[in-house]
């Protein structure tokens, strides 16, 4: 049986990458847009920090699922899922191919995988579990896992640390409690073919002194006085998912006096580069995707996304 689903291309990487400059190379040269796969870009107010396109940007590629929420409100992966399918299949539609574009490894698990079954291990987000376990105790993650799965949290004890982790990678993968995947159905399939790109340097140094440049020129170009304006704002406050940001959760800090100015860029440089490390453990878990160095083989995506674009469909 032909496959004859739509085509998208999505265009994975760690922070700092050159996932945005490729993905408008590209817009403009399939006349098409991108659906944005970033969970900072979907706040308002998140702009110099969340490094959010400009209006020149924009206006050259039209960008999908920014700027879709205040940053008092939760925005899940399952939310991100459900609202990324209608501009796919607008685009689709008027036959042009999505650019899936980011680095949000939840988001694209809950996108591309589905939500129809029980989804597999996340190193990164074990890891980032790990960390907070480590800062917080477990009883503490125990009662985060149990106000989003009042089953679990029942059937779970504050001291199992295994089941604990599990049940809040599974949440925060998809924004489902785990004991509704538990008694879920069948898994659908996702309705597009899709190619599946990773934008990586393949020296960790050359992508950390990326990030460095990046974060001084966020500096440069008023990142402070962007968290200040965001501090009036009587809703927000530091445990919120989008002021724990990378960069902003230090900024905050910064503001409130806890930090001097050299502590508080060495934090944000530091947190960024973590989670750089995270996404790039995500991206090894996805072993269908070509990995692409952005100094040496734009040529070879070139190649890659032509061959992709004129393959026909299988049988």
């Amino acid at each position: 049986m032909r496959d004859t689903r739509p085509l998208a291309v999505a265009l994975m990487g760690p922070t700092a990458s050159g996932k945005t400059a490729l993905a408008v190379q590209w817009c403009q040269r399939l006349d098409t847009e991108v659906v944005s796969v970033d969970s900072a870009l979907v706040y308002r107010g998140l702009d110099i920090g969340a490094a959010k396109p400009d209006p020149r940007t924009l206006a050259l590629a039209p960008h999908h699922l920014v700027d879709v929420r205040d940053p008092h409100e939760v925005y899940s992966a399952a939310d991100f899922a459900r609202e990324a399918m209608a501009p796919m299949q607008a685009l689709a539609e008027r036959g042009r191919v999505p650019l899936l574009v980011g680095g949000t490894g939840l988001y694209f698990s809950a996108l591309l995988d589905g939500l129809s079954e029980l989804p597999t291990a996340d190193p990164a987000t074990r890891a980032r579990i790990a960390e907070e376990a480590a800062e917080r105790g477990w009883p503490a993650l125990h009662a985060e896992m149990a106000a989003a799965d009042p089953a679990a949290g029942r059937r779970i004890k504050p001291g199992d640390s295994q089941r604990i982790t599990r049940a809040l990678e599974v949440w925060r993968l998809t924004g489902r409690p785990i004991s509704d995947w538990q008694q879920s159905g069948v898994r659908r399939r996702f309705p597009f073919r899709v190619l599946r790109l990773v934008l990586a340097p393949r020296d960790r140094a050359v992508l950390h002194a990326r990030i460095q440049v990046r974060f001084d020129q966020m500096l440069e170009q008023g990142f402070l006085d962007e968290v200040r304006q965001l501090r009036r704002d009587p809703r927000l406050h530091p445990d919120l998912p989008a002021m724990r940001a990378v960069g902003y959760r230090q900024a905050w800090q910064h503001l409130e006096g806890l930090t001097d100015a050299p502590t508080f860029r060495a934090q944000a440089i530091a947190a960024t580069r973590q989670l750089a490390k995270r996404q790039l453990t995500w991206l090894r878990s996805r072993t269908e995707a070509l990995w692409l160095d952005p100094e040496t083989e734009r040529d070879l995506a070139e190649r890659r996304l032509a061959a992709f674009l004129a393959r026909p469909a299988k049988r």
